[in-house]
């Protein structure tokens, strides 16, 4: 009785031990699974594009010069002129993809696009994204009604101002330059410029803080009668923002605009689209 009480015992724990080791195995798998996915998605945000591969480029739709659909309903501007170009050179086919601007970084993140690139500022954002050279200088400035009689930014105390919404411009507004914020009657956010215009037009708004660059073109399309503060808000730079850590494709569209620069093609596209001014790539 008792040795079949002791083989009964030693049978229950060879049972035991073997399930226990069938538990760290599947542990082990699963540890090993983790790291497999984890290694999987570090590689899938350092992607490298080759050739016949499209090239998705995010942008605002409502930024001219950058980018914007002109009367014929194409998307144009200089950014997706240059992105062309980079495009063209590395064999790649450009898919260009409006997005709603506050919504970038979950269009980014997501892998819907490969980048944003469209009067993208960097500064304040370093560390946000994976960035190419800057390639523009750019300021922030205020717009105004030729006959408003504002002609500093003091006088806009007491003024309605509009800005879009999660730009630049709006962050000088919340950051260093909250004190002259704080003097409007109110800051409003609107979904474009375009919106923006309209509302300095019907008297909604008085001012519009916004790029220098985009103030430009919208001030001469509209045929003057608007004029920017000479005192700006800010000045920044532009630059193409990609998903953390993907340095193979930054440095593939890099490399490409290098190239441009050093041939004269970039500033080609910038003279036609009125901003060699402020280009700051290669100089």
């Amino acid at each position: 009785m008792k040795r079949k009480l002791a083989l009964a015992l030693a049978a229950t724990l060879m049972l035991t031990t073997a399930l226990a080791g069938c538990g760290g195995k599947e542990a082990d798998s699963k540890d090993s699974g983790d790291s497999d996915k984890k290694a999987a998605k570090t590689e899938a945000a350092n992607e490298e594009k080759e050739k016949g591969d499209k090239f998705v480029l995010g942008f605002d739709a409502n930024f001219p010069p950058y980018g914007y659909k002109d009367d014929n309903g194409e998307y144009v501007g200089f950014d997706l002129d240059l992105a062309q170009e980079v495009c063209d050179r590395n064999g790649w086919e450009l898919v260009k993809q409006p997005i709603e601007w506050d919504a970038k970084d979950m269009e980014l993140n997501s892998g819907t696009i490969d980048c944003i690139w469209n009067g993208f500022t960097m500064d304040g954002r370093e560390d946000e994204y994976t960035w190419s050279d800057p390639y523009v200088d750019n300021s922030q400035v205020v717009v105004v009604a030729e006959s408003s009689g504002i002609k500093t930014l003091a006088d806009l105390a007491g003024k309605i101002v509009e800005v879009q919404a999660d730009s630049s411009a709006l962050a000088a507004l919340e950051g260093d330059q909250k004190e002259l914020a704080g003097t409007f009657a109110s800051l409003t956010q609107v979904p474009d410029y375009n919106t923006a215009f309209m509302d300095l037009e019907a008297g909604a708004a008085e001012a519009v803080a916004m790029d220098v660059g985009v103030s430009k073109y919208q001030i001469e399309s509209r045929g003057g009668g608007y004029a920017a503060l000479e005192e700006p808000i800010s000045s920044e730079q532009y630059a193409i923002g990609f998903k953390k850590g993907n340095e193979k494709l930054r440095d593939q569209v890099q490399k490409a605009l290098d190239e441009m620069a050093e041939d004269g093609t970039f500033m080609t596209i910038a003279e036609k689209w009125g901003v060699e001014e402020s280009v700051c790539l290669g100089k």
